[in-house]
């Protein structure tokens, strides 16, 4: 069963235009969080929004019991968030969904698009505590919103940024540094979380490979646990 814990944020800041990192003390949640799965957060004292906002984990800290989310504003709820000052409290429900499979001594590319990059640090960090080789494809429309940067440089993971416009990295799609930088690359296990066509292209390469993959799949929500059945879906 999911815990509900009223969290004491310790830091939130902005990361770019409508970017910001989220970090708060829940000890008991973040026990038991695994990568891949999310949150459940109020974003107010209101009624209006009424329901909890899904937030993925975006890094855990289990010995400080703290948990980092990383999240886009797009809407009433989450433009609420944005309001939240250190030291007040945040009530969270969680963990919740099916985490991502963690293997160990082998060789993973991580595939995340925009603020879909959030559930793979967590995961990235897991892995390499895993003895795994980890590579790690970040693609976004510029260079400001590759803010992972100095998590994945701390976990130590090759890190291939990729944006549209051509100001860090590879000019052009996450999905083609896939194909032409890694096409040769011994890779186990692939995982992947962004726009959904992107994951659809990671999904059938990794199909035409005949390598694992792993897709991080977000959806509008009102229990978070499976009984009202509004997150269930396919996906390919």
């Amino acid at each position: 069963m999911p815990l509900v814990e009223n969290g004491l944020v310790i830091g939130h800041s902005q990361l770019d235009q409508d970017l910001y990192e989220l970090e708060f003390i829940a000890p008991k949640i973040a026990n038991e969080c695994m990568p891949g799965q999310f949150v459940h957060i109020l974003p107010g004292n209101t009624l209006d929004p009424l329901l909890r906002r899904p937030i993925s984990l975006y890094d855990v800290d289990k010995k400080l019991g703290s948990i980092t989310l990383l999240y886009k504003v797009v809407g009433k709820g989450t433009n609420l968030l944005t309001n939240i000052k250190p030291k007040e409290y945040v009530n969270v429900m969680g963990p919740l969904g099916r985490g991502f499979t963690l293997i160990s001594n082998q060789n993973a590319v991580l595939v995340g698009g925009g603020v879909g990059i959030a559930p793979l640090i967590y995961l990235a960090r897991r892995l390499k505590e895993n003895n795994c080789n980890v590579t790690v494809i970040h693609g976004t429309e510029r260079k400001s919103q590759l803010v992972a940067f100095n998590k994945l440089l701390e976990i130590g993971v090759e890190y291939l940024p990729a944006t549209m416009d051509g100001t860090a990295g590879y000019k052009g799609l996450a999905t083609d540094l896939l194909s032409k930088k890694l096409d040769t690359k011994e890779i186990d296990f692939l995982y992947t979380c962004g726009p959904e066509p992107m994951m659809a292209i990671v999904a059938d390469y990794g199909r035409e490979k005949g390598i694992m993959t792993e897709v991080s799949l977000e959806e509008h929500m009102a229990c978070g646990v499976g009984a009202c059945l509004g997150c269930a879906r396919k996906f390919g």
